[in-house]
Formats: structure tokens, C-alpha cells, sequence
């Protein structure tokens, strides 16, 4: 399969020049989508099958294949990552009032989700080593009304799990982790993904492994799986229906349609099954970045990502912290006429106009979380990155001085 791949443009007032717009012949975008060994075989076996629709073949191979890699107690593919967590939400039975924790410094999904419902999503800081959700501060912003703690591991390093699932037995609180980075990763030789009563995955076509669009829930409390295929189900017993375990099928719950196509299952499939040899890749391209800007990094006074031990990282993105915001986007431009493509990441959920309408802050405020959001810089990361490119990257980003 011939990859193609447009670079988007910076945005939220961020402009810079596109990759295509550079005076390089050749350019190097921010991403471009993995194709693996048999997506086309697949993509036409699950054409010519018959059957198009969620739930077929396809599905229940990838889910498998998701299931053995991450430990979950069951796999539902969805549409996206959104629609998963949404799923959550429902299956929390979230009423208006109703407070969630999560960090600020995350995509706006993970707030949508409560909020579609009524919730209120509670903003905590992040660390200001890995750019997790800071444990040491989610006691405090836990009310009567809290009713669960969502984690991102960002990057895929893997949040302080034990700190917090303690939290949240203490407190009785459901944990949800958004694990649209960690697909691969570990903490402590655990799964991410395997912690909370559920988890959600992406496979967006930015993700390791992708198909273009799609999700999963992973529910590892086996008391909500019955509901999570009703919900998933349009709030009808329908799977069970197929199972032969009932003569019809009928409207018991709320839901919707949330099925991931078995075309875009099999495109899954067939990155699942190649899943060892993309991440080998994409760590591979890590790693060199992080030694070989190591020297460059300390002597400009800009930090790298920190692992810490006993996590287990899946190369999902590679960042520098600049001192400032004024050389963060003085690099992006740099880059650009250079014919690399980077890019910043999140801008915090509790600033935005959603966030300050429909949220809250946690006492004292996000500011790691504001001033991590205007250094950051993304660079390249993906399995079909070359090694010429690599050395592109790393010598561009090495001419650029900090002022």
C-alpha cells in the first residue's frame, strides 16, 4: 500500500509554514501512517466476505490480538477512542453534578465524555518530569461528588499507578485510564491498560497502530461487560442475540452505535499482527533522538522526556521542553525551513472556553500544566521514518541555538 500523507498546519494561532511549502524538494512530515504486510489482503477478504458490518471475523481476531497484548478481561473495538470513553461515562451511570477527576493537560475527549452527561470534569496539574496527572494533588480535589479518576499516560510512560489506584479503593472511586498513548507500555511489568475498571484505546491514524479511526474499550471488571455490549449495542441485547442466548433482540438500555466496521477491523488486524516489528522501529528512532540530542539538550537548557523506573515507554512520541514559548516556536520555524514538520501538543483543558464553562480547577491552580503547554515541541515519530531522515531531524534540531 502507497502511503500519502498531507502535513496538517499549525493551529490554535500557531501558523507556520507547511512542510510542502518548504523550500526543501523533499520534506518530512510530522506522521504518516504505517502500512503493514497484509492490510490489502485483509481489506479484500473482509470485502468479499459479505459482511461489513462490526462484530464479524476481523473484529473478533483484533480483539484477541488486543486482548493478549494488554491483559484486558475483555476487548469491545469502537469507532474511536471518544466514542470508548463516552462509553465509560454511560456505564459509570455519570449524573449531572457528578465530578470526575482527570488532568488539564489532556485531550478535550477525556472531558467531553462526563460532560455529554452532565459531569463535571475536575482539572488537576500534571508532573512537571513525565507530564502526568500529578498523584500528589488528586487527594485534595476529591469532593462528595467525585466519582472517578481519569489517567492519561502521556506519551505511554505510565502514570504513579500504585499511588493512585490506592486513591481511588480508598475513596471508592472508579479509575479509567486513557490509554491513547500506552498501547505496548508498562508499568512496574504490568500492562497499561489493565489497572482500571476500564481502559480506552485509540487507533487513530496518529497512534502506533491504527486503522485510519478507531477505538476500544477495555473492561477489566467483569460486572460491567453485559451492560458495555448493550451500550455499545445501540442499548439492545443484540449480542446475545447472535450468541443464540435469546430469540430476539430488543431496546433495554441507553446507547448507541458504536461498532467499528470489520473493514476497518481487518486494517487492525493486520497492524496488530506487525505490532513488534513497527514498535522496534518506532524505538529504535526514540532512542536515537534521545541520545543523540542529549548533548545538545543540556547545553540549551532544554529538558527531554524522563522515564522513570520501572516504566516501560511504547515510542509513541518524542518532545523537547524549551526554556520559553518564544524559542519553542522559534525552533517550529526553524524546522520548517528545514523541510521538518513539528508540532506542540495540548493546550490545557482549563483555560480553554469549554473547560472554564463546564469545568473546575483544582485548588491551586494548573501551572505546570500552562507553562508545559507553551514549550513543548513534537518531532517526527513514525515506524517508516528513514534513517536519513532521522539524522535530517537531529541535525536540523542541532543547528538551532536557544536564545
Amino acid at each position: 500500500m502507497v502511503d500519502s500523507y498531507e502535513p496538517a498546519r499549525q493551529r490554535n494561532g500557531f501558523a507556520s509554514r507547511s512542510a510542502m511549502e518548504t523550500p526543501h524538494a523533499t520534506s518530512i512530515p510530522f506522521n504518516r501512517p504505517h502500512s503493514s504486510e497484509h492490510e490489502l489482503d485483509y481489506l479484500a477478504e473482509a470485502i468479499g466476505q459479505g459482511r461489513t458490518a462490526g462484530d464479524g471475523p476481523f473484529t473478533r481476531r483484533a480483539s484477541q490480538l488486543l486482548k493478549e497484548l494488554t491483559g484486558a478481561g475483555c476487548v469491545l473495538l469502537t469507532t474511536s477512542c471518544t466514542d470508548a470513553l463516552e462509553m465509560s461515562a454511560v456505564l459509570l451511570d455519570i449524573q449531572p453534578g457528578d465530578e470526575v477527576i482527570m488532568p488539564s493537560f489532556t485531550f478535550m475527549s477525556a472531558a467531553n465524555a462526563f460532560v455529554l452527561r452532565g459531569g463535571v470534569p475536575v482539572f488537576v496539574d500534571c508532573r512537571a518530569d513525565t507530564l502526568n496527572l500529578d498523584e500528589r494533588l488528586v487527594e485534595g480535589a476529591i469532593t462528595a461528588r467525585t466519582r472517578a479518576i481519569v489517567v492519561v499516560h502521556y506519551g505511554g510512560v505510565g502514570c504513579e499507578m500504585e499511588a493512585i489506584t490506592g486513591l481511588a479503593e480508598r475513596y471508592g472511586l472508579a479509575l479509567i485510564e486513557d490509554n491513547a498513548h500506552g498501547l505496548g507500555g508498562s508499568y512496574r511489568g504490568r500492562p497499561l491498560g489493565s489497572f482500571g475498571c476500564m481502559a480506552t484505546q485509540s487507533f487513530h491514524e496518529t497512534k502506533n497502530i491504527q486503522c485510519g479511526e478507531g477505538g476500544a474499550l477495555l473492561v477489566n471488571d467483569t460486572e460491567l461487560l453485559a451492560r458495555a455490549e448493550v451500550i455499545r449495542e445501540k442499548g439492545t441485547d443484540r449480542s446475545r442475540f447472535f450468541r443464540g442466548q435469546v430469540d430476539k433482540y430488543r431496546w433495554i438500555d441507553v446507547g448507541s452505535s458504536y461498532l467499528l466496521s470489520d473493514v476497518l477491523a481487518a486494517l487492525l488486524t493486520s497492524q496488530l499482527e506487525s505490532f513488534d516489528k513497527i514498535q522496534a522501529r518506532r524505538q529504535a528512532i526514540w532512542h536515537r533522538y534521545h541520545g543523540e540530542l542529549a548533548d545538545w539538550a543540556a547545553e540549551n537548557g532544554v529538558s527531554q522526556p524522563m522515564v522513570p523506573d520501572g516504566c516501560m515507554q511504547p515510542a509513541h512520541l518524542y518532545y523537547l521542553l524549551l526554556p520559553d514559548m518564544r524559542n519553542r516556536q522559534a525552533l517550529i520555524g526553524h524546522l520548517a525551513e528545514e523541510g521538518v514538520q513539528a508540532t506542540f501538543h495540548y493546550q490545557p483543558l482549563h483555560t480553554a472556553p469549554a473547560g472554564v464553562r463546564y469545568g473546575r480547577v483544582a485548588a491551586g491552580g494548573c501551572p505546570v500544566s500552562e507553562q508545559i503547554a507553551e514549550r513543548l515541541i513534537r518531532l517526527p515519530l513514525f515506524a517508516g521514518l528513514a534513517e536519513m531522515d532521522v539524522a535530517r531531524v537531529i541535525e536540523a534540531v542541532r543547528a538551532f541555538e536557544v536564545s
